[in-house]
């Protein structure tokens, strides 16, 4: 089968498109046939090395791609029950050292880290669904807020953010967005109290909304210690990459969200996508054989919404 693979580290001219062993189900897995795999932050990090730098996965010699797949099951390992060949699936492939992930025309995942595709939704769409919508669930989690708290979410129109603003608010949280000032509206719309624009004095724009603070934060953007001025005391601050929480301070708690598979919780994304209560954004689509354009395009920034291969 086809998959995009990376054999050396660097920009997206990397990316090779190669035939390489039709990957086989195990016990509990189930081998899908992509449709769509979304293009990701993470595996730009992957491409360029930084998550080797980090110590995160061994070193080469091939490394694949893609962590969000939407396709339709068609093979099923040993011990698997609730689905069937040619069943629609969205699932997230964590892992950081397969051969092949999901920027190829198969690939296996546990049946822990699928859920049935939202009805009536494209496959661009849904597959936008699982890395980033469980990075905001589970960082949700982890803030702990009870309704009616406010919670600052930074990169509110970004891939994370805008789900965290919607999950937020549907959790009865009190949301403070932050976000480039051409995305007020955006955010807005998706269920954001306040608005803060970026570029301001994050914290001193906070307090002048809410003068006592934000009772937590779910930093999407990596701003890091900047945010913990607009934290009341004893509040909390969860980062969603790796190493960007801050030191605590003021008994703010300070920890990171490191993103697992979680069948029941992207069911629930899955239900709110069919039903038109978690916004999906494809900002473009490009065959698999044009991986590299769309990381450049990534590299560029300010794409709302994601792109998203067709194998």
């Amino acid at each position: 089968m086809r998959a995009v693979v990376v054999r050396s580290y660097g920009g997206p001219e990397v990316l090779e498109l190669a035939e390489v062993a039709l990957p086989e189900p195990g016990p509990g897995e189930l081998r899908v046939r992509v449709r769509a795999a979304v293009v990701n932050p993470v595996d730009e990090e992957t491409r360029k090395g930084g998550l080797a730098a980090l110590g995160l996965h061994r070193d080469l010699p091939e490394l694949g791609l893609g962590w969000d797949a939407a396709g339709e099951v068609d093979a099923v390992g040993e011990g698997v029950g609730g689905y069937r060949v040619g069943d629609r699936v969205i699932g997230m492939s964590a892992g950081l050292e397969q051969a092949s992930k999901a920027y190829a025309e198969y690939v296996v995942l546990g049946v822990d880290a699928v859920a049935p595709a939202p009805d009536g939704v494209a496959p661009e769409q849904a597959a936008t669904v699982p890395l980033n919508g469980l990075t905001a669930w589970q960082g949700l989690d982890l803030l702990d807020l009870p309704a009616g708290a406010a919670v600052l979410i930074s990169g509110a129109a970004g891939g994370v953010g805008a789900f965290a603003v919607e999950l937020a608010a549907a959790r009865g949280l009190r949301v403070v967005a932050q976000a480039g000032a051409a995305d007020e509206q955006l955010v807005r719309g998706l269920g954001a109290e306040f608005f803060v624009p970026r570029g301001a004095d994050i914290a001193a724009a906070v307090r002048a909304v809410l003068p006592d603070g934000v009772d937590g934060v779910l930093d999407t953007a990596v701003l890091g210690a900047a945010l913990l001025a607009a934290v009341r005391d004893g509040g909390a601050l969860v980062a969603v990459r790796g190493g960007a929480a801050p030191e605590p301070e003021r008994g703010i708690r300070s920890e990171n969200v490191w993103v697992r598979p979680d069948t029941a919780q992207l069911a629930e994304l899955a239900a709110r996508a069919g039903t038109g209560r978690l916004t999906l954004r494809v900002a473009d689509t490009y065959p698999l054989d044009q991986a590299a354009a769309a990381h450049h395009r990534l590299a560029e920034g300010g794409v709302r919404g994601r792109l998203v291969l067709l194998p």
